[in-house]
Order: C-alpha cells, then sequence, then structure tokens
C-alpha cells in the first residue's frame, strides 16, 4: 500500500472521527442545558454557596460540560469501534500470510491490505 493511499485513509478517519465529536458535542450541549437548566434552578434554591455563584458561570456549568463530556464520550466510542476493527483486519491479513509462508510482517500486512482492498 502506498504512503500516499495510507495517508489518505488516515485524513479520512481524522475527518469523520472530527464529525463525530463535533455532532456529539452538539447533541450533548443541548441535552445538557435541557437537564442542567433544571438543576441549576434547584440547586439556586436548595444551596446557598452554589446560589451566590454568578450567573455566567452557572451557564459555563450548564452548556460546556455537556459538550466536552458527549465530544468525549463520542471520540472514545469511536476509536474503540476504529481499533476493534483495524485489529480484526491485521489479525485476518497475519492469518493468511502464516498460511502462505509469509512472515506476517508490518510491510506485508500493508501490501496484503493494498490488494484485498481492491
Amino acid at each position: 500500500m502506498s504512503s500516499a493511499a495510507t495517508r489518505a485513509r488516515r485524513e479520512e478517519d481524522v475527518q469523520k472521527a472530527y464529525d463525530i465529536q463535533v455532532q456529539a458535542g452538539i447533541e450533548g450541549a443541548a441535552r445538557a442545558t435541557a437537564v442542567g437548566t433544571g438543576l441549576t434552578i434547584i440547586g439556586h434554591y436548595t444551596w446557598p454557596v452554589f446560589r451566590r455563584q454568578k450567573l455566567p458561570f452557572k451557564a459555563f456549568l450548564v452548556s460546556v460540560c455537556g459538550l466536552i463530556f458527549g465530544a468525549e464520550r463520542a471520540l472514545l466510542e469511536h476509536e474503540a469501534k476504529r481499533r476493534l476493527e483495524e485489529n480484526t483486519i491485521r489479525k485476518l491479513a497475519r492469518l493468511e500470510l502464516a498460511q502462505k509462508g509469509i512472515v506476517p510482517t508490518e510491510t506485508e500486512i500493508a501490501k496484503w491490505r493494498a490488494e484485498n482492498e481492491q
């Protein structure tokens, strides 16, 4: 497999991960805003320490935390899925190369992948 093909596949993976992270961040921020607004109201009326906090700080807690946690969760799920797919492909390549009597080095696995992707 040429380095250009490898680079293109990696750039595609990076772009897909970015898109997943952005979408999950937006959804997480919306969910946190919906749930966090209610919790902020409850906290404001029941907890004096929270009541003394300024409104911008409360808004920051409500929206940014959901954005960060939502995006991070989605990215970790995507990375785990990609790692599983990559390990499956590499396992299959090692098995087929070993059956042919070829030592499954990184170069040979890359060649096998290039042949089988076509």
